[in-house]
């Protein structure tokens, strides 16, 4: 993927008076591209934050077998990691509107790596489930405070590519993890180091946060006048029109409650996330238990299967910014492309559902991917209905809503799979999801902030 081309020059109506804190040495001076490659450092991270959360799904065969479990016990350690990071989400995204993303982030991957490796060392149900809250509570600061940064470091022109940036690391790792987790049962014989490995890895990342993330574009020594001044003459723009539409900048969440468009966002994110996570979770042993599918086979078709959703992702971030850039309404980019999704979406899981053939259902789970993932863009909505204010607690919000589908969806399926012996139903589950998502996504108004 290559970095979006950000060498254009600033000109005397970029910038905001009054804002600059750098002296600006040349009217032409071309912008760094500091933001962009901050969003790639984002996008390794929740790529980590995907592999660590779904290694579980990788190894469950094993870990199946070795601990005795159930179809529903099974469902329930599926889910007991979306119960705390649900729960969370809110809290943590007050934390980032008031102490700033950097902390929060920085403190999640410190936190979440120490967990995952102690989900190695499980010796049963029990430690596991414990080990699995605790990855739950840790990680929840990560997606709500790349919103954030979403906000506070991309122009209004470039917040479709940073938003899906931001969240194609969560197919991106889901591919990814299917590989590396399978690789590292192989090589070190044991499902437990495999878990450990990855969360020495994510300490790490915490490290590279903190050393290159700032909460203010200013603040970052890579950051030239002409990119900090692009920046703010952007958020400037928008604080011109958020007064135009009487918002008060107010911080907190209670204020959009009676808004359609805040309840469109968090349905839309929780249809979204039944699809997702339901076939992030069961997809591994569907694979295993329907299609007959070793470890081996099962990494290398999550890799595609998920892969297809990052591709997806970036073209759909892509493809929204440039289709903004021709001078179209966001309603009409927005709803257009995620009604295409939503349709899509529902057609090939209902083919799924009906197919045979092993390959032909991981095509045409590939195909679900694809498109599914352009709902990615949803992680723009907290900075277009809150503003910078508030798009760490509306992104909790809207996280939340989504991990409700996080912790009910495996242990759903779980019951379904235990009473039916089959995934047709599990598969008829992720069907409603989408139909939910794609009754959100029309209904949701893309084009202003919330009058709070």
């Amino acid at each position: 993927m290559s970095i979006p081309n950000t060498e254009t020059t600033a000109t005397s109506d970029e910038a905001t008076p009054g804002l600059a804190e750098k002296p600006a040495t040349d009217s032409t001076q071309r912008r760094s591209a500091v933001r962009w490659r901050l969003f790639l450092l984002l996008l390794v991270l929740v790529s980590v934050n995907s592999i660590d959360r779904g290694s579980i799904s990788v190894a469950l065969p094993i870990i199946q077998k070795e601990f005795n479990l159930a179809p529903e016990l099974v469902g329930l350690l599926l889910s007991a990691f979306f119960w705390t990071y649900a729960l969370m989400q809110v809290p943590v995204g007050w934390l980032i509107d008031k102490f700033g993303p950097r902390k929060v982030m920085t403190a999640s991957c410190l936190g979440w790596g120490a967990a995952t490796a102690a989900s190695g060392m499980a010796g049963g149900f029990l430690s596991m489930f414990i080990a699995r809250l605790g990855i739950g509570v840790t990680e929840a600061g990560v997606m709500p405070a790349g919103g954030k940064l979403n906000a506070i470091w991309m122009h209004k022109s470039e917040r479709g590519r940073g938003a899906t940036i931001l969240d194609a690391g969560a197919p991106l790792g889901a591919g990814l993890g299917g590989i590396i987790i399978a690789g590292l049962i192989a090589t070190t014989g044991s499902w437990r180091w495999s878990f450990v490995i990855a969360g020495a890895a994510t300490v790490l990342m915490g490290l590279a946060v903190w050393w290159y993330v700032r909460d203010n574009p200013r603040e970052h020594r890579g950051v030239n006048e002409a990119e900090a001044s692009y920046i703010e003459a952007s958020h400037a723009a928008e604080d011109a029109e958020a007064a135009v539409v009487g918002s008060k900048g107010k911080r907190g969440l209670l204020p959009y409650l009676k808004f359609r468009s805040f309840w469109a966002m968090c349905l839309g994110w929780l249809g979204f996330n039944g699809v997702f996570y339901g076939l992030l979770t069961w997809g591994p042993l569907y694979l295993a238990q329907a299609k007959g599918f070793d470890l081996k086979t099962i990494g290398w078709s999550t890799l595609v299967i998920f892969g297809a959703g990052f591709v997806g992702e970036i073209i759909g971030g892509t493809v929204a910014d440039k289709w903004r850039a021709s001078g179209a309404s966001a309603n009409l980019v927005m709803r257009t492309l995620l009604g295409i999704s939503s349709a899509v979406v529902v057609g090939g899981l209902v083919g799924v559902t009906v197919v045979p053939d092993a390959t032909t259902a991981v095509v045409l789970l590939s195909l679900v991917l694809f498109f599914l993932r352009w709902v990615g863009l949803f992680w723009s909505i907290p900075a277009i209905l809150g503003g910078r204010t508030n798009a760490g607690v509306l992104g909790g919000a809207m996280n939340l809503s989504g991990n409700i589908s996080g912790f009910v969806t495996p242990i759903v399926v779980g019951l379904i799979v235990g009473a039916t012996g089959s995934y047709t139903w599990a598969l008829l589950y992720f069907v409603g999801s989408a139909v939910i998502m794609g009754v959100s996504v029309l209904t949701l108004n893309y084009n202003k902030r919330l009058p709070v």
